[in-house]
């Protein structure tokens, strides 16, 4: 195998790592992008993660099709890829963070067009990546969430310390106060309601039971009363007969 042909297999194989690896890829048009400008535009990158790579077309076909992927559209005239990869300080880019800051290149490098790419391996449109950039990054998700979460768990944290017998209780007064869903309390707190209210049913049949035999009972003794009257009566007839 000559030298040219075993750089062009390591090439193809580089590029297909290199897609395999990543969340995401933004294929674009370099044509009138100087050097300075490229300078610029991979210092951008690696501050959010990513990283700006030129390779020809055809080695990058070869690497798609190995891949299964059908980016051929979006192959033509000179192309860069921009992967997600790792910060500097180690922590991982994210796509939304990549189309943003290819976004804002664009804007004041017009020789620079985003063709389209590829998130999770399924096929982006221009106007997809577009949408992509104006998403919140992970770290602004991340801290908003982080946020959303703070009081509610202290709250949480208190609440279990206080009446540490009854969670239930405990998850409801949570929810309400987050203002979340309060289907979950409603979930949990249904099995311990029909618990009590079956407990609470049982008496109460039972005591409709009672009521019942004892107007039963009512009812016999008030006919009984009569008869024994009769019968004293009868019994002190005779004596004063005899």
């Amino acid at each position: 195998m000559s030298d040219v042909r075993t750089k062009k297999v390591a090439i193809v194989e580089e590029v297909r790592n290199k897609i395999s690896a990543t969340e995401a890829v933004i294929l674009t048009d370099y044509r009138g992008l100087n050097v300075p400008a490229m300078a610029e535009l991979r210092k951008v990158l690696r501050e959010v993660g990513g990283e700006y790579k030129i390779y020809k077309n055809t080695l990058v076909r070869l690497a798609a099709k190995e891949l299964d992927l059908e980016i051929e559209d979006l192959l033509v005239g000179p192309t860069a890829l921009a992967f997600v990869t790792e910060k500097a300080d180690g922590s991982n880019g994210d796509a939304a963070a990549l189309a943003k800051a290819l976004k804002e290149f664009a804007k004041n490098h017009d020789a620079m067009v985003i063709k389209g790419g590829l998130l999770d391996g399924e096929l982006l449109s221009s106007e997809q990546i577009a949408a992509l950039a104006k998403l919140p990054t992970r770290e602004v998700l991340l801290a908003q969430l982080a946020g959303a979460m703070a009081a509610p768990m202290q709250q949480f944290a208190g609440l279990l310390n206080a009446l540490p017998q009854n969670l239930a209780y405990a998850l409801k007064a949570l929810i309400e106060q987050g203002g979340g869903n309060t289907s979950e309390a409603e979930a949990i707190e249904a099995p311990v309601e029909d618990a009590e209210a079956t407990a609470d049913a049982e008496p109460a049949e039972a005591t409709e039971a009672e009521a019942t035999e004892a107007s039963v009972d009512e009812v016999a003794a008030e006919e009984a009363a009569p008869e024994t009257d009769q019968t004293e009566e009868a019994a002190a007839e005779e004596t004063e007969e005899g």
